[in-house]
C-alpha cells in the first residue's frame, strides 16, 4: 500500500510584511480512502497588492482541497486536477470580479500533487514548481509559466541566461486572470525512497536546484529538511515569502491499469 511522510513551512521572508503564499493538503483518514482518495498537496503564492494576493492565494487552495475531498472513489487523477484547478481559477476570478476594484487584478500561481497506487500526478499553473528528488538526483517535473521560459523554448534565451532575465518575473498564466485557464498536468511513477519538493519562487529563486537537493540529503528528517530550505532562502536575502512542502515516498503500491479500472501488479 502507498505510505508516505510529509512536511511543510511557509514564512513571509526578511523583507515582505505579510505572507501572500498558501499551502494545504487532504490526507486519507483511513486504508480505504488510501486506495480510493490518495493524498493531495497544494502550493501557491498570489500577486495583486494590498491583500489580494493572500485572499487569492488562500482562497485558491481551499477550493482545491473541498474539491479534492468530494470527488467519487476511484476518480482519476490526471482528470481530476486540471477540473480543480479550473475551480480554483474560477473562485479567484470571481472573487477578485466582484469585491473590491483593486482585487479585480489579482491572481496566485498554484502547483498541485495527488498521489495514489505507485504514481504522482502533478498539476500547475505559473511558477510555483515540482520538484522529484530520486536517487541523488533532482530534477525539475513542472514547466515554469513565464516570459522567460517562453523564450527558452523559441531560442531565443538559453536555459541557464533565463535564469537572470528579467522575465523570469513575468507570469505567462496564472489563476484568477482570465475566465478560463490551461494547467499542465503530468504523471510520475514514484518509488520508494523518492521525495517530491512543491514550492514557490521565494525558494526556488533563492536557492540553486543542486543548493537544494544537498540540503535535503543532509536532513533526513523532512521537517528540519523544510525549516533549512526556508533558512537557506532567508539566508539568501529572503526578498520573497518563502513556502516549501516535501513528501517522502516509503512504499508503494504497483498497479495496473485494464480498461481503465487499475489492478495490483505482483
Amino acid at each position: 500500500m502507498l505510505d508516505l511522510e510529509f512536511a511543510e513551512r511557509s514564512d513571509t521572508g526578511r523583507v515582505r510584511t505579510n505572507n501572500e503564499d498558501a499551502l494545504g493538503h487532504v490526507l486519507p483518514l483511513n486504508a480505504a480512502q488510501v486506495q480510493s482518495q490518495g493524498w493531495f498537496f497544494a502550493t501557491a503564492d498570489g500577486m495583486g497588492g494590498h491583500d489580494a494576493g493572500e485572499v487569492a492565494s488562500n482562497l485558491a487552495i481551499i477550493t482545491a482541497l473541498e474539491g479534492f475531498r468530494k470527488i467519487p472513489k476511484g476518480v482519476m487523477h490526471v482528470s481530476l486536477l486540471p477540473r480543480l484547478l479550473q475551480e480554483a481559477n474560477a473562485a479567484v476570478y470571481e472573487a477578485g470580479h466582484a469585491t473590491a476594484p483593486h482585487r479585480a487584478r489579482m491572481g496566485t500561481t498554484f502547483v498541485a500533487c495527488a498521489l495514489r497506487f505507485d504514481s504522482a500526478v502533478v498539476s500547475h499553473v505559473g511558477d510555483s514548481r515540482c520538484y522529484l528528488l530520486r536517487n541523488g538526483r533532482c530534477t525539475q517535473l513542472t514547466r515554469d509559466h513565464t516570459m522567460a521560459d517562453e523564450h527558452v523554448k523559441l531560442g531565443i534565451l538559453s536555459r541557464q541566461d533565463a535564469a537572470t532575465d528579467n522575465g523570469r518575473h513575468i507570469l505567462t498564466r496564472s489563476l484568477g486572470s482570465d475566465m478560463f485557464v490551461a494547467a499542465d498536468t503530468l504523471t510520475v511513477n514514484i518509488i520508494p525512497g523518492d521525495i517530491l519538493v512543491l514550492c514557490t519562487d521565494g525558494l526556488h529563486g533563492a536557492v540553486s536546484d543542486l543548493a537544494m537537493q544537498q540540503i535535503i540529503q543532509q536532513h533526513p528528517n523532512l521537517e528540519q529538511a523544510a525549516q533549512a530550505l526556508v533558512d537557506a532562502a532567508n539566508n539568501a536575502g529572503g526578498n520573497d515569502n518563502i513556502s516549501v512542502q516535501l513528501i517522502r515516498i516509503r512504499s508503494v503500491e504497483r498497479m495496473g491499469l485494464y480498461r481503465g479500472r487499475p489492478y495490483r501488479l505482483l
